[in-house]
């Protein structure tokens, strides 16, 4: 980027690494603009990108076949151990990326590869760790407010006084006769440990975001913004489909469930894509996702008992319900210009 000082024939740009370089002359700039890397590919490197689709769905089918072998489905106790052992595969798919991506942009040292993947450096450091904590409150904010509607539309009915609901649940974990503790407390606790389940989260959310917006979203950059965005969110919620035909998510095992998961990925992928394409740090989504997960189960804090269940499909975090709390978000986005071009700039590191 360069800012020309109209009072002498000079201009300043900033280097790869964000330090200020003078310019003498505006052919002098050109010719450093020109030397300098722009970590926004020229063209979509394909070869690259089968490569890591491959590998990171391979690897998720490979994960997850001791589901289908078992017959269990998503009754198997092994589920939580291999669900978070696919989140994982994406960053393998990245590596594979990387290899393939070599042959057209040469040997990079690990500081550059930290810089495409939107690892390292944090610049500027106040609005990445803005933005990083701002997503972490954020996403319990998009689940409740789907829970709104899913009331308004009186699919159910939630006690937010005496957690009824909750409260049944919970005693019904306790020995008979046991007195019930203060509901409201461990409902409060519950919503204060969000941050924290955010972080402890991060890992295995890294797993994955370092594959979709680390480095398959600038990969796909060369398309435009809304083409990457929503094609790298497609893939995304479409590798989910090993676990999602056994009834996960949505309870259904066909392929209305890998179409509903593959449109909740596009849309939360945009949110998500958002913040790493505003910041161009992979660490917002990281910790997003994670926050996203650690708050997928607040309706069962705040249903009342008795009320009617809706299904996941309609009613879930990613259901429909949730789709049109995410495309409201990004509309109310787009019509603040934080997808203009001068907002998203045009380097990823």
């Amino acid at each position: 980027m360069l800012v020309t000082d109209d009072r002498r024939d000079t201009a300043t740009e900033f280097d790869p690494d964000g330090d200020l370089a003078p310019a003498r002359t505006a052919a002098g700039a050109a010719a450093l603009a020109s030397a300098e890397p722009d970590d926004v590919p020229s063209r979509v490197d394909w070869a690259a990108v089968a490569v890591f689709a491959a590998t990171a769905c391979g690897l998720a089918w490979l994960v997850a076949l001791p589901l289908w072998l078992r017959g269990q489905g998503i009754a198997d106790p092994l589920l939580p151990l291999i669900a978070a052992a696919m989140m994982l595969t994406p960053a393998l798919g990245t590596v594979a990326g990387l290899l393939v991506e070599r042959r057209r942009r040469g040997r990079r040292g690990a500081r550059g590869i930290l810089r495409e993947l939107g690892m390292w450096p944090l610049r500027p450091v106040g609005r990445t760790v803005g933005f990083t904590v701002a997503t972490i409150f954020a996403m319990p904010m998009l689940v409740a407010a789907g829970l709104v509607v899913v009331g308004l539309l009186g699919f159910a009915q939630f006690d937010l006084v005496g957690f009824s609901g909750f409260a049944e649940q919970l005693e019904a974990t306790l020995p008979a006769g046991s007195p019930l503790p203060p509901v409201g407390l461990i409902v409060a606790m519950q919503l204060v440990m969000i941050p924290l389940g955010a972080v402890l989260n991060a890992p295995l959310a890294f797993g994955e975001e370092v594959g979709w917006r680390g480095w398959l979203l600038p990969a796909l950059r060369p398309l435009g913004v809304w083409p990457a965005l929503l094609l790298s969110g497609a893939f995304w919620g479409f590798w989910h489909t090993p676990l999602i035909l056994l009834g996960y998510n949505y309870g259904l095992t066909d392929a209305w469930g890998v179409l509903l998961m593959t449109l909740a990925g596009m849309l939360f992928g945009v949110l998500l894509g958002w913040t790493r394409l505003r910041t161009a740090s992979v660490w917002p989504a990281v910790f997003g996702h994670g926050a996203f997960n650690a708050s997928a189960g607040l309706a069962a804090l705040f249903v009342a008992a008795g009320s009617p269940i809706p299904p996941a499909w309609l009613a879930g975090p990613v259901g429909l319900i949730a789709c049109g709390v995410f495309a409201v978000v990004i509309a109310v986005l787009v019509l603040a210009g934080q997808f203009r071009a001068d907002r998203l700039g045009a380097r990823l590191g």
